[in-house]
């Protein structure tokens, strides 16, 4: 009986990674009925991040009264793992969705995300993960520490809750108020990208627009980052400034290692990890991913390399099914992919192929198995 492990990330714009293991699933029993097929779908740390987990290695859904990102009460969740670890998803209680028709990340708050962090643990977590993506914010973790106790100083020694507006009112940092139970708690954060806190290519600048301030917001909310910056420096004596995946969420992850002594990972690595990798593809025969484009940006560390280096050291083929296959990607095959195909069977533009996608994610998968039964696998 074949073993067969799926570890797809999403196809942007068209595919969720469930579905992209889904359609892969069912291409492969057409051809092996009785396959052992194990599905691990990636979420990027965005909206989807827990019941991705959850669907790979079991847990439960745990529900939790919060603040949303303007300080309403709502009702948030976060996932508990059979093996201690908690996965919290920013996007449950500040991602943008939640901010639709009221986009405004000076006034956003990430206090409701710290509260579940404080949930997660006092639910007995001995590790937190956290999915820095599609938050709304640009209060660099401050509302999340506030929730886990840390208090922020303003100048006439009042203690407040600093939002991107605000952040340029902090005098003082007190960290001696934060919670007794995260001691004992080893927390990551899990982001897909390698922006700074600040600057140019910073929270503020990359990701505020999108979030809904103007340049002038923009070049305020870069101002309060980089005042926050000193501050933590100053108080903690922590240097965040260069800090890659710093500026992930509004520069949550800045606030995540400043705060509460976070690693930063790319999201693939804390998906294997969590999953035990080489537990799960012992005896593999074997590995089936893909994302939307592969190219030189995706050997950076994303999902098919990350899953293509972890496999490469058990010695187990990897094909990547990709939407798009871009340049300078040779490299690839030197950690540990096997072969890259492409769903496009036509060449078509990306608004024309994506009405197929499923179609063609199918027919490639099918004439995978084709392949390999007629070399006898």
């Amino acid at each position: 009986m074949k073993r067969i492990l799926l570890i797809p990330d999403s196809f942007k714009s068209t595919m969720t990674s469930f579905e992209v293991c889904g359609l892969m699933a069912d291409a492969i029993r057409h051809h092996y009925p009785k396959a052992d097929i194990v599905s691990v779908p990636v979420a990027d740390g965005g909206e989807g991040s827990v019941d991705a987990f959850l669907l790979a290695v079991g847990g439960q859904r745990i529900e939790a009264i919060v603040q949303g990102p303007f300080g309403e009460e709502m009702t948030s969740f976060f996932g508990s793992l059979p093996d201690g670890t908690a996965v919290i998803e920013m996007a449950a209680c500040a991602g943008l969705p939640l901010a639709l028709g009221r986009l405004a990340p000076e006034l956003a708050t990430t206090y409701g995300v710290g509260q579940l962090m404080v949930d997660a643990a006092q639910h007995g977590a001995s590790r937190l993960i956290v999915g820095l993506g599609g938050s709304c914010t640009n209060d660099g973790g401050c509302g999340a520490a506030a929730a886990a106790g840390i208090k922020f100083i303003d100048r006439l020694g009042w203690p407040f809750v600093p939002t991107g507006q605000t952040l340029v009112d902090i005098a003082r940092i007190d960290v001696g108020g934060l919670l007794p139970l995260f001691r004992d708690v080893s927390i990551v954060g899990m982001c897909d990208i390698d922006n700074p806190m600040f600057g140019p290519n910073g929270a503020a600048h990359i990701f505020g627009p999108q979030k809904g301030a103007d340049p002038a917001m923009v070049e305020k909310l870069d101002t309060g980052l980089r005042h926050l910056a000193r501050q933590i420096k100053h108080d903690l004596g922590i240097d965040v400034d260069t800090v890659p995946g710093g500026g992930a969420a509004g520069a949550m992850g800045a606030g995540l290692v400043a705060f509460f002594g976070a690693s930063l990972q790319p999201g693939i690595e804390a998906v294997l990890d969590a999953v035990d990798f080489t537990e799960l593809s012992k005896g593999a025969d074997l590995v089936l991913t893909g994302e939307g484009k592969f190219d030189s940006q995706s050997l950076r560390g994303k999902v098919v390399i990350g899953v293509a280096r972890r496999a490469q050291a058990s010695g187990i083929p990897v094909v990547a099914v990709v939407g798009d296959i871009g340049e300078g990607i040779d490299e690839a095959y030197r950690q540990g992919i096997t072969a890259i195909v492409s769903t496009n069977r036509r060449a078509v533009d990306f608004e024309v192929a994506r009405a197929t996608c499923r179609e063609d994610l199918t027919g490639v998968v099918d004439n995978l198995m084709r392949c390999f039964r007629l070399a006898g696998w």
